[in-house]
């Protein structure tokens, strides 16, 4: 786990929250739980299917809902976002709204690395489906490997000290506890704990898991929380919100975004 340098921190507050699964007939319903997000915060974090079928106005209608919002922003799309074929787009929408997507990138918000992606399917452990037999298998598999492989770049284009890594799918099988066995391996993959073990990071977040675990933790003890909007109202209905060091800013604050190889 990578751990702050001796020179002096701060304290900086993440609120974190996924499946929030807006469809943009409740206009305004999730102003509160973000003004609370932005008075108790320092940076919000959103894991994914924030819209119910990833229509472009449904993504318009819930950048409104984030109007309150001042504090930097960062998020990952979910498998929702990708039912309309409208992904690029959605992204676009939540850039011009202030929302740094990530897709196997990373930004620098107050001294901590922000590294994500969504993350895919495929189980855990031994559990995990093997690149056997059919080409769809295979397919399917190549994708969860794919996304694996997008979680590492974007860590290893990182030195900060802190490093959050960001997902919408489980990368453990704790956090999806809770749910129907037989879900578990459409909730997650374990191949997107290898790189997060690999290379270390301070804290792991997703959603996607609507009755699962709140915590749980990496072979390596890499903390590891969910934060799905069903499961936070199940336990209390407040945003998460979790406290990392991070090196002490010297001037204004840093925001860093990472620039995508095609740019």
């Amino acid at each position: 786990m990578k751990l702050p340098s001796a020179e002096a921190t701060r304290t900086v507050r993440i609120a974190a929250v996924g499946d929030l699964h807006f469809d943009g007939t409740a206009r305004g319903s999730l102003r509160e739980l973000f003004a609370e997000a932005n008075q108790l915060a320092d940076v919000l974090v959103l894991c994914g299917d924030l819209t119910t079928h990833g229509k472009p106005e449904q993504m318009r209608g819930f950048t409104e809902e984030l109007a309150g919002v001042s504090i930097p922003m960062v998020g990952v799309l979910g498998n929702h976002e990708y039912e309309d074929g409208a992904e690029v787009e959605l992204s676009r929408i939540l850039g011009d709204a202030g929302v740094e997507v990530l897709d196997g990138t990373h930004a620098i918000i107050d001294g901590i690395g922000f590294a994500g992606t969504k993350g895919f399917a495929g189980g855990f452990g031994r559990g995990a489906l093997a690149p056997f037999g059919e080409h769809l298998i295979k397919g399917f598999v190549n994708e969860a490997v794919a996304e694996a492989l997008k979680i590492e770049k974007a860590m290893r284009n990182l030195a900060t000290a802190a490093v959050v890594v960001v997902l919408h799918y489980a990368p453990i099988v704790e956090t999806v506890v809770g749910e129907p066995e037989v879900l578990f391996p459409f909730l997650g993959s374990s191949r997107l704990a290898q790189p997060i073990d690999t290379l270390g990071a301070n804290l792991v977040l997703h959603g996607h898991a609507h009755h699962g675990a709140l915590q749980g933790s990496t072979q390596t003890g890499i903390p590891v929380f969910n934060v799905s909007w069903p499961l936070l109202r199940a336990n209390g209905g407040k945003v998460f919100i979790h406290e990392l060091q991070a090196p002490e800013r010297r001037q204004g604050r840093e925001f860093s975004p990472s620039v995508p190889e095609n740019a």
